[in-house]
């Protein structure tokens, strides 16, 4: 089995391309998950960001998983927001990743509904979106430096979806309090809110109908990670402080030309994966 594959997919009269990275090895006793990474809004960016700024592709040999690093269109995604080139084209990126998992299904028997989607500031807020709008695929949502954006908070899934949602308290770009995009409207208006890191951890939590309560915390001189389980199907929901940290992705140098801290406490990718593993179960598992 060759360990990278290529693949485009012609969705809404426009060509859209991804590449997958297969495990080179996978248990016999389980039907291998896929993970789809989504990269943040750069009109330069691509999948190949997440693939050289991650560890997912060791992860997938780790864990045994397929790893899709999809490309957005543009560089950026339709997240929900209406602030992105994406949006503004009306470009349906839930129907491009839900392509990608039926297109890794057929070919690699990949699970359909045991999927985990995950993404850092614009991909993070397209992983709620798609977390929300195919909840019957996605069994897990990682979103990192990106709150749930509130034109998504009525929208109701129709299965529950474990969450594990990381955020640092100096990120400038998406403070983890929530706020507006930078993106102002053609008058200058605000548009394009999202909810802050506590409120984003209430929303997942109410959905997936977790029990009442604080949950578990553990707390380091550089993080607080509270972790609520006992969610429909077993979900659990974890929101994760990185003190100090900004715009980044945690276990990861922050590129020269970014002026954002970062955290290397932990990484990212690994600590997804390890928190999806006993998580990813089946829909009817999942049903609200």
């Amino acid at each position: 089995m060759s360990d990278d594959v290529t693949g485009r997919l012609r969705i809404g009269g426009r060509e859209r391309g991804f590449t997958i990275r297969l495990p080179r090895a996978v248990p016999d006793d389980r039907q291998m998950p896929l993970a789809l990474v989504l990269h943040g809004n750069n009109p330069d960016a691509g999948g190949w960001i997440m693939r050289e700024w991650t560890t997912f592709d060791e992860q997938a040999d780790a864990w045994g998983l397929a790893v899709a690093y999809p490309d957005g269109f543009e560089g950026c995604w339709a997240d929900g927001r209406g602030v992105t080139t994406s949006d503004e084209a009306g470009v349906d990126d839930v129907a491009f990743l839900r392509a990608i998992i039926d297109w890794s299904a057929d070919r690699y028997d990949t699970a359909p509904d045991r999927v985990v989607v995950a993404g850092i500031s614009n991909g993070a807020f397209m992983a709620h979106r798609m977390a929300t709008e195919a909840s019957d695929r996605v069994a897990v949502l990682a979103a990192v430096a990106g709150g749930l954006p509130a034109a998504l908070r009525d929208r109701r899934p129709t299965h529950a979806v474990s969450a594990m949602l990381i955020h640092g308290t100096a990120d400038q770009l998406t403070p983890i309090d929530g706020g507006y995009s930078r993106r102002r409207g053609p008058g200058g208006e605000l548009r394009g809110r999202m909810l802050s890191l506590q409120e984003t951890a209430e929303h997942w939590r109410t959905i997936d109908r977790c029990p009442s309560g604080p949950g578990e915390t553990h707390t380091t001189e550089l993080s607080s990670r509270t972790t609520t389980d006992g969610g429909v199907g077993g979900t659990q929901v974890v929101a994760w402080t990185v003190y100090g940290g900004g715009h980044t992705w945690p276990g990861m140098p922050t590129p020269p030309e970014w002026d954002e801290p970062a955290t290397e406490e932990f990484d990212a990718a690994e600590e997804i994966c390890r928190f999806a593993q006993p998580l990813l179960v089946s829909a009817d598992t999942r049903r609200l």
